[in-house]
């Protein structure tokens, strides 16, 4: 369980320090008036992340039923949910930045792989609007979607070092450069990300990219180790699990791409908070590689 108070204290802390910081590099413009909100911004950001780490599906009714019932105490200047739909876009750049200090370091062992974030039904493509000309057509390994592309890298704790993300139609392998950028150890992928260029300029960049063999390829000698690892690279999947069923990143009813983004930067952050996250225990491993 995840303590609320804990939530907004981390929140709070990270946007005395942004603001200020955001508001030195704004562009001067011209004065307008700016009225002040009933909630403030770390308020809003609280609610939203917590929301993702709740057992609801569906945002409305966790703000009626648990937020304006039972958190009037912690938050006395609540206001409707509609103003507080209004006020969503305004997270989007704040949550960006917090989730990027949530970002964990490389441990030497990662494990990369990417997950599909559907829009809309199928049946629905041609009538869709609100992602028209963004959203792409894409194919996984259970079938055609249209959306867009999460793209992860963990370290062997489930924990998140970098996230990307695409139009449904991206090859997996096109933002890994950029995913893996400061990043160094051994990360273990599916084979949609054999690429012997791929490979080549990772490896320059303190980065061994290992990948299972595609059915006709020459076959490399490979440790006991990382075939053990390999055959770890489930733990991402489980990460992506929670992401979708837990933390709620994916659903068919966004209004607007801004609302998009923001449930899916709350539903990264939610699972960064989260205490208890899939894991490998190596020392099992190099005990039973060495034997």
């Amino acid at each position: 369980m995840y303590s609320l108070e804990e939530l907004f204290c981390s929140v709070d802390d990270f946007c005395q320090d942004f603001k200020a910081e955001w508001k030195k590099n704004l562009l001067k413009q011209k004065k307008s008036r700016c009225r002040a909100r009933q909630l403030s911004l770390s308020e809003i950001m609280t609610i939203e992340i917590a929301f993702h780490l709740s057992a609801y599906k569906n945002f409305k009714t966790f703000y009626l039923e648990v937020v304006t019932r039972y958190w009037r105490r912690a938050f006395p200047k609540l206001v409707s949910y509609n103003r507080f739909v209004e006020w969503k876009p305004s997270m989007l750049i704040p949550l960006m930045a917090y989730l990027r200090s949530q970002l964990k370091r490389s441990t030497g062992i990662g494990f990369i792989d990417s997950t599909s974030l559907k829009v809309c039904h199928n049946r629905r493509i041609s009538s869709h609007k609100v992602f028209a000309g963004i959203a792409k057509r894409g194919k996984t390994s259970v079938g055609w979607f249209y959306g867009f592309k999460l793209h992860l890298a963990i370290n062997h704790r489930g924990e998140l070092l970098n996230v990307a993300l695409t139009a449904g139609n991206v090859d997996d392998r096109k933002p890994v450069r950029e995913l893996l950028k400061q990043q160094y150890g051994y990360f273990f992928g599916d084979k949609g990300y054999i690429s012997a260029a791929l490979a080549r300029d990772l490896r320059d960049s303190n980065v061994i990219l290992i990948t299972k063999f595609k059915k006709g390829m020459k076959n490399k000698l490979m440790t006991m180790l990382d075939r053990q690892l390999l055959r770890k690279r489930a733990i991402v999947e489980s990460v992506i699990d929670q992401l979708k069923n837990i933390s709620q990143i994916e659903h068919s009813r966004h209004r607007s791409p801004t609302n998009f983004v923001v449930n899916l930067l709350a539903g990264l952050i939610a699972y960064c908070h989260r205490p208890k996250k899939p894991s490998i225990a190596l020392d099992d491993l190099f005990l039973s590689a060495s034997n």
